[in-house]
């Protein structure tokens, strides 16, 4: 009976560190996913708006092309930065979280994508975050690694600790961030 005693107590002890677990759960991943990128967006916004207009050199592929490189300069601009106070805010994360992917994208394919692939070796080859050789092939890794961490806040939202929250729980009968 002694052993059964001792069992039922650290299965007690495991139950409730998963309770507190969730708890935290809930808060404490979203809010440090938001913080990072939000950080990264911005200082790439705050870059842009005070740097010189370097889109002339880029080949943006379609429906981007369309567009005159200096609208795609402040588009790109400003919603790194809006979208990183969104995040710091917790503000409209899902709408900021899937327009910066969308972004993202962009930029993988316009500056960081090589420019020609001959083999899966190649594309494999320029997983990288620089492009320490200077093969001009690419690096797609670090803006990958970027949309991979936007992807639980759109699927899961900005967490309990955001003004998305906040919004939600004053507002019970809307369903969604």
């Amino acid at each position: 009976m002694h052993t059964w005693s001792i069992t039922k107590k650290l299965f007690r002890i495991y139950l409730q560190t998963i309770d507190r677990l969730n708890f935290w759960g809930e808060m404490i991943p979203a809010m440090l996913l938001r913080l990072i990128l939000a950080v990264e967006f911005g200082e790439s916004g705050f870059e842009k708006l005070h740097g010189s207009n370097w889109f002339h050199n880029v080949t943006f592929p379609f429906p981007f092309n369309l567009l005159p490189t200096d609208v795609s300069w402040s588009i790109a601009t400003y919603f790194e930065i809006i979208g990183a106070i969104a995040l710091l805010l917790g503000l409209a994360t899902r709408f900021f979280s899937i327009s910066l992917i969308v972004l993202t994208i962009v930029a993988i394919l316009s500056v960081h994508w090589p420019s020609q692939l001959n083999s899966i070796t190649d594309l494999i080859a320029v997983y990288r975050i620089l492009d320490e050789e200077g093969d001009g092939l690419g690096n797609y890794k670090l803006p990958l690694i970027y949309i991979v961490m936007f992807l639980p806040l759109v699927f899961k939202g900005a967490g309990k600790f955001s003004l998305d929250y906040l919004i939600l729980i004053k507002n019970p009968n809307n369903h969604g961030e």
